[in-house]
């Protein structure tokens, strides 16, 4: 108390920015101490760039097997944090009840969406010099407009939050484990990270051609290992994807 009959400090919550960046730091480093979601961003992306950069297994035609893949890699890095960790993440918290306390705390629910994302970025920052630093070591040697690189990067990022945050705000939590996984799996393999699309059958292709993660790794590539510039067919799709998993993502997320 102080000598008027105030309190000091005065109570109250902190400033909306302060609570924002607080709750990311503190989602960057769940996320960074989980050991499944290090496995996800880390490991596995590693792994394979590594393995398939090392051992003639996939044939990617022309060129250095490291400039096919670590496209390829750096797009599964992204779904591998964006989608399939906080998916799994999310669901366990709303599970647990950790979201309706959090909705119920002074910061406001877009506030924690949005501190989530900032602990996606962040992570997916990492993921990326990670990587980088790799492929460099086994020979990469990346072309093209780097800004077109960022671009993809943050549309896919939004496509696979929308998707996750979905898949976590609908489903049970044992379900959305389920779920991601194997998602992530299939997406691995069929969507262009280590297979060339052109393995498939031409009406397979045209499916998968329409997939954010196909989007993101053909987009990646054609940048990055055949120097094109910006391929507005591949953000535009993953422009879409953004735009509807994020719009009913909000429109079904469902709190507890």
């Amino acid at each position: 108390m102080t000598a008027t009959g105030l309190y000091s400090p005065k109570p109250g919550a902190a400033p909306l920015g302060r609570m924002i960046a607080t709750q990311a730091v503190l989602e960057t480093k769940m996320l960074l101490r989980n050991g499944e979601q290090l496995l996800l961003t880390v490991v596995i992306p590693t792994l394979v760039l590594v393995l398939f950069s090392s051992v003639d297994i996939i044939d990617t035609d022309e060129g250095k097997a490291v400039d096919f893949l670590t496209p390829g890699v750096l797009a599964l890095a992204v779904m591998s944090t964006a989608f399939t960790g906080q998916a799994i993440a999310t669901g366990f918290e709303r599970r647990y009840g950790v979201l309706k306390r959090l909705a119920s705390s002074p910061l406001p629910r877009w506030g924690l969406m949005t501190a989530k994302t900032a602990s996606v970025l962040v992570t997916e920052v990492l993921q990326v010099i990670l990587l980088t630093v790799i492929a460099f070591a086994l020979g990469w040697s990346p072309h093209g407009n780097p800004f077109a690189v960022l671009l993809l990067l943050i549309l896919g990022t939004a496509a696979f939050s929308g998707l996750g945050l979905l898949m976590a705000g609908t489903l049970k939590a044992e379900a959305t484990l389920a779920a991601a996984n194997l998602v992530f799996l299939l997406l691995l393999v069929s969507g262009g990270v280590i297979i060339p699309l052109d393995q498939f059958s031409q009406s397979t292709q045209d499916v998968l051609s329409l997939l954010p993660i196909t989007a993101l790794s053909d987009g990646l590539r054609d940048v990055l290992q055949h120097g094109a510039g910006m391929p507005w067919g591949d953000l535009g799709i993953l422009a879409l994807w953004a735009v509807a998993g994020l719009a009913v993502a909000g429109r079904f997320f469902r709190w507890e």
